[in-house]
């Protein structure tokens, strides 16, 4: 079983933010962001809005769709970025239950997980942000509990389906079919890992079986300096320190540039990240000593997956298996 996890929902414009708070609902854009956004987040997670450098209030996700009319549902106008200046319009949508209720600046102490993510990026730029169990006790006692009623969205009678990936550039039809690209790999692989008797196999696989997985917990991308590491294993209350095991997902052939990158990754993490593992396709030889040198756990994945369809999130996962190469 795996616990709920805690994400902040970036919001672009004001407007939107005020029909995502009254209707208590989230959506995100057709676009392989939105998508990566919709499978990575669950039903019985938490997420809090963020606009503005401000957080507001504390929901529960309690239902999931994806609108195949999509172009025509309410509440929200459509979006343009300025770097495609493409309207952009939100088939995947995530139905919240408010808990509390606080409209709170990031710059409070509480929330310097997530402000250090949001300052290393030098923005957001990004749909959603993992924060970590610590940032949802903090949250879960500020302002008050929620004691308003919502109001309902009134929806034209719609039909949904269910976002699919490809290899192949040629069948992917936004939202409907979209590239699996390295971020929903990265979200197959933490998806996995949340397993507590997957999370058991992979520190076992890995060397770190003196780890209990009740005590960790694993998270999305986190910034550093100089990138950011694709997934996070950390202690999930730390008691004199904060052990941490950083992880590198690379969807092909293993590089020793990967190698130096995760190497470099460990380093700025300091004295407790144990250790590194990088997961790719496959690796040679040379590569795999070089990964030794660097105290760097060289693991193997494979899909098993007939690509010559489109395949769904929970297929792919299903077909995820994890193999180390030492």
């Amino acid at each position: 079983m795996s616990k709920p996890n805690y994400f902040f929902v970036a919001v672009s414009t004001r407007q939107h933010l005020e029909l995502c708070l009254k209707y208590a609902v989230a959506g995100f854009t057709n676009s392989i962001a939105g998508a990566w956004t919709f499978v990575e987040i669950q039903e019985g997670d938490f997420v809090s809005f963020l606009y503005a450098a401000r957080a507001f209030n504390l929901y529960e996700v309690v239902g999931k769709e994806a609108i195949v009319e999509f172009e025509k549902m309410p509440p929200w106008p459509p979006v343009s970025f300025r770097e495609s200046r493409k309207p952009y319009r939100f088939p995947f949508r995530l139905y919240l239950r408010p808990i509390r209720e606080f409209c709170e600046p990031l710059v409070r102490p509480e929330f310097a997980y997530i402000a250090e993510n949001l300052l290393l990026r030098a923005g957001y730029y990004k749909t959603h942000f993992q924060a970590d169990q610590t940032t949802l006790q903090n949250v879960s006692q500020m302002g008050s509990l929620w004691n308003r009623d919502i109001q309902p969205l009134e929806m034209p009678p719609h039909t949904n389906f269910e976002p699919k990936f490809t290899t192949d550039k040629n069948k992917e039809q936004l939202p409907f079919v979209c590239q699996f690209q390295e971020s929903i790999l990265q979200a197959v692989i933490k998806r996995w890992l949340s397993d507590q008797v997957n999370l058991t196999k992979f520190l076992s696989m890995t060397g770190f079986d003196d780890l209990s997985p009740d005590e960790l917990e694993v998270l999305g991308e986190k910034a550093l300096s100089h990138g950011h590491v694709d997934i996070l294993i950390k202690d999930r209350v730390p008691i004199a320190q904060a052990r941490k095991i950083a992880v590198e997902v690379k969807r092909e052939h293993a590089q020793p540039k990967d190698l130096r990158q995760l190497r470099d990754y460990m380093d700025e993490l300091g004295r407790e990240c144990l250790g590194g593992v990088l997961i790719a396709n496959s690796f040679s030889k040379s590569v795999v000593r070089l990964a030794h040198s660097f105290n760097i756990r060289p693991v193997r994945y494979d899909l098993n997956l007939d690509w010559n369809s489109p395949r769904s999130f929970s297929e792919i996962l299903a077909g995820l298996s994890l193999r180390s190469m030492t």
